[in-house]
């Protein structure tokens, strides 16, 4: 036996786990973070901090300075978020233009910027002005022409071609997390999912540059998506300036999600919306707190977007509408069949689109990410350019066809035939008959239709920052226009109709097309996502038309029935489920009725359990059982005979606390025993030191019986973010239950490949 004075002498030395040591407490990359000892850490921490400033004024002000310091952050996210948009915008609106010609009083200025500043600007031709000049102007001084028309066409897609092959290169060169929409993963992450460098600095600079290349060359993309990644990535970034933060994964997932807000918040214009979006959308953990740093995040980043004011209209909103028309009644009719259309498209996008995501992962495609952006590029460009309602930017068509036909639009889709002896006032035109340009427009959308449709499907999902707010939100406005033209004709043709009869006399302006393509894209973006509440509030903000609620509600209501009908999942959860990631939704409904002893590891016929016991396992045991196995942890019991469970030992922690050991403690040697209790085990003379790590036990893992229904414990799963449960009887330990487990196991039983969950 060691006598009691080697045992004091060495107490020290045994005990010296009980001051923390280097990554103690950190995860390994593609692993789930436990969010319960998150939380129970940074009670930890904020008791200590609290009973400190007691004692001196500077503890005091130190305390003061950390309850602040999240309020700080989230006003660093708002000022470096509103900016990067801003400069986003900026840099798009130019290089879209570039595509097409080119200022000469100064080549930074956008076509519209060039236009401005020129005092020989006529207002019937305001797009025409000496300064912007075409490339066939300036290269072969010619402006029209079958020759000019092609040296521009061939122009145009030389330059798509260009800004594409240089960001899909930068993307694959400096920073592969840079591709995508960003909120699959972003998604993954709040809910506590592990992911090394996706929000880092080079993900940040590569995403911004490469995201004003994509959307410059015309491919049917949106910035509103990749916004709130960037948005995320300028929180991750701050967030590892405070120690709060930096050493907490679960407090750093509150900043993020308020990070979220802020990127829709700049996405949009719309930072009630961004909030909203965060809750209903992407977060997993949303606390009170979170909310108003939420709120506070997007304020700030709205307030920075509007003094940079990129879209030079003194407005935050992007696509501002004022509509002199009230909406009636017998209106919701075609409004909700625009919510049918949203839903529909919806489910066929989300279909056609992880069909060929699935494709690109499984077949030679994958391995030419650079050629196949070439190609949808080249397609798009050849394509898009005849009609101009595809080659001019998807922000600009979808403005143009939210607006009203006032009496000073010169757009073919207001070429209505006029009364020579109308006397009204200008913003009370009446409805009146079409013209030869709006059946022109209504034949060039209907194509173009049909492209946004097609083209969309094949677009996203390449190695290229690529959102799908504003392609969505295209589809369901070019449709929503030709509807609400269609509706408009019939109103002014039939008036004496049942339906019109009361609402819409001859003379007056009963029908506004552009409200139709507001709702219509509202439809189709909430068919696609699944979003409700925010995405009506996102488009309110969006437009300004706030007295348009109903009709906007009815839609996204609507499209979300429909595209539910055929399947629960969104975009983006069809996309975690494509690539594997172990996020557990909460919309998902568990009803089978399985047990916890059907879905615990080991199952009958498997080697037993992998365990620790207390106080009989030498240092060479353990490191040959971390060798042997690739488990996260292991549950610490009694002794193999009793298997009485004593606590739960991570597998990362073990290792550290061992390889520390061997280096700041004499006389741990291989055969030393690990102990796992308060006092040391009785041990022969002249053994070596034994190792004392309690301190990195898990004295309360969370625990269930065999017999616990696994409706219950998919929900203990959802709402704690537990990683693993350990299953027992009586206090004996008979299995585990991790977070991959259940979800393989609901995947089973929804008749899905298991092995489709590939991460911890």
């Amino acid at each position: 036996m060691v006598n009691a004075g080697d045992m004091n002498g060495s107490g020290n030395l045994m005990d010296f786990l009980d001051e923390p040591f280097p990554d103690v407490g950190t995860y390994e990359d593609f692993h789930t973070i436990d969010w319960l000892r998150e939380k129970s850490r940074d009670t930890d921490r904020h008791r200590k901090i609290t009973s400190k400033s007691k004692e001196s004024i500077w503890e005091f002000i130190k305390s003061l300075l950390d309850a602040w310091s999240g309020w700080v952050v989230m006003l660093l996210i708002g000022l470096l978020a509103g900016t990067l948009a801003g400069v986003i915008d900026l840099a798009v609106d130019w290089m879209t233009d570039l595509k097409e010609g080119v200022c000469l009083s100064a080549f930074w200025y956008s076509h519209e910027q060039c236009c401005w500043t020129s005092n020989e600007t006529t207002f019937d031709d305001r797009d025409k002005c000496p300064q912007w000049q075409k490339w066939s102007e300036l290269l072969v001084s010619q402006s029209e022409g079958a020759s000019a028309y092609i040296l521009n066409y061939f122009l145009y897609i030389m330059w798509a071609l260009c800004f594409a092959f240089l960001a899909v290169s930068l993307v694959r060169v400096f920073a592969p997390y840079a591709c995508g929409s960003g909120i699959p993963e972003i998604k993954t992450i709040l809910s506590g999912f592990i992911i090394r460098g996706y929000l880092g600095k080079w993900t940040l600079l590569i995403k911004t540059v490469t995201l004003v290349l994509v959307v410059s060359s015309g491919l049917s993309l949106g910035k509103e998506g990749p916004l709130v990644h960037v948005a995320c990535c300028c929180g991750n970034f701050f967030s590892s300036l405070f120690s709060k933060y930096s050493k907490n994964e679960g407090k750093r997932r509150e900043v993020l999600s308020a990070a979220a807000a802020a990127g829709v918040s700049v996405a949009f214009g719309a930072p009630i919306g961004g909030v909203l979006f965060s809750l209903e959308e992407v977060s997993y953990y949303f606390p009170l707190k979170t909310l108003w740093r939420s709120f506070f995040a997007a304020l700030v980043a709205a307030f920075t977007l509007r003094s940079i004011n990129p879209f030079g209209n003194s407005r935050l909103v992007l696509f501002y509408v004022e509509y002199h028309t009230p909406w009636y009644m017998a209106e919701l009719f075609p409004f909700i069949l625009l919510g049918v259309f949203g839903g529909l498209w919806g489910t066929l996008f989300i279909r056609c689109n992880i069909a060929w995501c699935r494709r690109r992962k499984t077949t030679r495609l994958g391995k030419y990410p650079v050629l196949e952006v070439i190609v949808i590029t080249a397609i798009t460009a050849i394509i898009a350019y005849p009609n101009p309602y595809t080659r001019r930017s998807t922000s600009e068509l979808i403005s143009e066809l939210f607006n009203d036909c006032g009496a000073l639009e010169s757009s073919q889709l207001c070429d209505y035939i006029n009364d020579p002896n109308m006397t009204r006032p200008v913003d009370d035109i009446p409805d009146r008959p079409a013209g030869p340009g709006v059946y022109s427009a209504m034949w060039q959308l209907a194509l173009a239709l049909v492209f946004k449709i097609v083209i969309t499907i094949f677009t996203f999902g390449m190695k290229i920052p690529s959102g799908l707010f504003i392609p969505s939100m295209a589809v369901g406005a070019m449709a929503g226009r030709m509807v609400g033209i269609g509706v408009e004709q019939l109103a002014y043709h039939h008036h004496d109709w049942i339906i019109f009869r009361n609402w819409c006399r001859p003379g007056a302006d009963c029908v506004t097309p552009g409200l139709y393509a507001m709702v219509g894209a509202a439809a189709c973006l909430g068919g696609v996502t699944r979003m409700t509440v925010s995405l009506v509030v996102i488009m309110f903000e969006l437009t300004g038309g706030l007295e348009y609620i109903v009709p906007l509600m009815a839609a996204a209501v609507t499209s979300k029935w429909v595209a539910d009908a055929f399947g629960k999942e969104g975009i983006y959860e069809a996309h975690i489920h494509l690539n594997g990631y172990p996020f557990l939704d909460v919309k998902d409904e568990f009803t089978h009725r399985t047990l916890a002893t059907d879905v615990m590891r080991p199952r009958r016929g498997e080697a037993p359990l992998s365990v620790l016991t207390q106080d009989s396992m030498t240092v060479e045991d353990v490191e040959t059982l971390i060798k042997e196995t690739d488990y996260n942890g292991f549950p610490v019991v009694v002794s193999k005979d009793s298997e009485r469970l004593i606590g739960f030992a991570q597998r990362r922690e073990l290792i550290l606390a061992i390889k520390n050991a061997r280096q700041r403690q004499d006389g741990v040697v291989s055969n030393s025993i690990i102990y796992f209790t308060e006092d040391p085990p009785e041990l022969p003379p002249n053994s070596p030191h034994p190792l004392k790590l309690r301190r990195i036990l898990n004295l309360s893992p969370f625990t269930v019986t065999d017999h616990t229904p696994m409706e219950t414990v998919v929900d203990i799963f959802r709402k704690l973010g537990l990683r693993q449960c350990l299953v027992t009887r009586s206090g004996r330990l008979l299995g585990i239950i991790t977070k991959k487990d259940v979800l393989r196991h609901m995947a089973q039983m929804a008749n899905q490949d298991p092995e489709s969950i590939m991460f911890n």
